[in-house]
């Protein structure tokens, strides 16, 4: 074996490939057929695709379908905390253990042919679910979707989520572009489930060019919501007074929606679900960083939101859930994102600005986003601090009971604000033994 640590193998793996990002599917392709693979996978494959919402449709479909007994397999990215997450079988992350000797497999099956590190993480979870002899994986496209690393395996179902202008030096600048690059993952005469009402136009040709039956929200299926609970109504199946997934938020009732189309198009091929699984699945579902709250004299909202449209729907959430005090924010975003746009739909919501540097080649410094953020923003209601870490201090220092904390950005800075809390936790912890 090359490395016999998770870390050591990680490392290795980001500086392998002369890029960290390189689209395309021949390298891929050809170190899963190394690997005695083909395109069509040994379980059902769900192929989620979007700009956001991805990991909450994720995590929702795994809920309800776990709940239904199916032993599931998952593969979602960036990771919060730990690399572990990008991968789980049942809800369970893999092993150290696991990951290394699959990191091994690979690298032994691709000899000269160079992979990027996500090509790895792809190639790693889908042996693992092969070799756990899964029912169904749920794989979470990294970014686009024709050339994504992903999409080297047929889907059975398509899911697109909403789409908003994010990854475009890559993607294409405006939606229309986009939606083309996610339409990618639709397979011929399979299935393609749209989230949005108002999808890209070019998802649709593209569909119809496949003859992918097409199920659309509010066409094919629809919400009504009360104050209480919601229902669903599809073409053919009406679930009535389902109580609200656990994840908050009006985009998640959109979220789920979607979900439970995906559902019933599975079930109407051999699987079985009940509304009592479903209502099981999204009671019981949660995922990190997505209004994530953590409560106290002072709560903490934590929430990977880094584009205009999780923008739009994060103030609206907050609009919909007021405090009695001020919502302070901490902010970290990486270089290529919009964050005049972003903090544009949120300064309402927001009396003051702590923004901190994020590390690493593709993080933004306090002094560049504060720069973006004075554009629109009073420069005294914005302060700097080299880290996360530091802001999050700052916020604490300024916030009293009853006001909030609104950390947001980036993956990388809800990761960053959890490590922070967990480091107090512990020095606190310490002080009374």
């Amino acid at each position: 074996m090359r490395f016999n640590t998770l870390p050591e193998w990680l490392q290795w793996q980001e500086t392998l490939h002369f890029t960290e990002v390189d689209p395309g599917l021949e390298r891929i392709g050809h170190v899963w057929q190394a690997l005695g693979g083909h395109s069509t996978l040994p379980f059902t494959v769900i192929t989620v695709a979007g700009t956001n919402g991805k990991g909450s449709s994720v995590a929702m479909l795994e809920s309800i379908l776990r709940t239904a007994g199916y032993k599931t397999g998952t593969y979602t990215s960036p990771h919060i905390l730990k690399y572990n997450e990008r991968i789980c079988i049942n809800g369970q992350e893999a092993s150290d253990l696991e990951l290394c000797q699959t990191f091994d497999k690979i690298d032994k099956a691709r000899e000269e042919t160079s992979l990027t590190y996500f090509e790895f993480a792809t190639l790693a979870a889908v042996e693992l679910f092969r070799q756990s002899q899964i029912d169904i994986a749920i794989l979470e496209v990294g970014m686009g979707g024709r050339l994504d690393a992903v999409n080297c395996f047929d889907t059975d179902i398509a899911l697109i989520t909403p789409i908003s202008l994010d990854h475009t030096n890559w993607l294409g600048n405006d939606r229309e572009l986009i939606g083309k690059e996610k339409a990618g993952i639709i397979r011929a005469n399979k299935p393609v489930v749209l989230s949005e009402m108002s999808p890209p136009q070019s998802i649709i040709e593209h569909a119809m060019v496949l003859n992918s039956p097409l199920h659309k929200a509010g066409i094919d299926f629809r919400v009504k919501k009360s104050a209480t609970n919601w229902s669903w109504m599809g073409n053919h199946t009406t679930l009535t007074e389902l109580d609200f997934p656990a994840l908050e938020g009006e985009y998640q009732l959109q979220n789920a929606a979607a979900v439970v189309q995906v559902i019933n198009l599975l079930v109407e091929h051999d699987f079985s679900v009940s509304k009592q699984q479903i209502q099981l699945g999204l009671s019981n579902v949660s995922l990190s960083g997505r209004f994530q709250r953590l409560s106290g004299d002072v709560e903490q909202i934590l929430d990977v939101t880094h584009n205009e449209q999780g923008a739009q729907n994060l103030a609206k959430l907050l609009a919909e859930s007021p405090c009695s005090g001020e919502t302070y924010a901490v902010l970290g975003m990486l270089n290529d994102k919009n964050a005049v746009a972003l903090s544009a739909l949120l300064k309402s919501a927001i009396t003051h600005w702590f923004v901190g540097s994020l590390s690493g080649s593709r993080g933004m410094t306090s002094a560049q986003l504060a720069e973006q953020l004075t554009s629109h923003i009073n420069v005294n209601k914005i302060e700097q601090a080299d880290s996360i870490e530091l802001a999050l201090q700052q916020a604490n220092k300024k916030a009293v009971k009853g006001d909030r904390i609104l950390a947001f950005g980036s993956f990388h800075t809800v990761e960053e604000v959890i490590r922070a809390n967990q480091s107090q936790s512990s020095l606190n912890e310490n002080k009374y033994e």
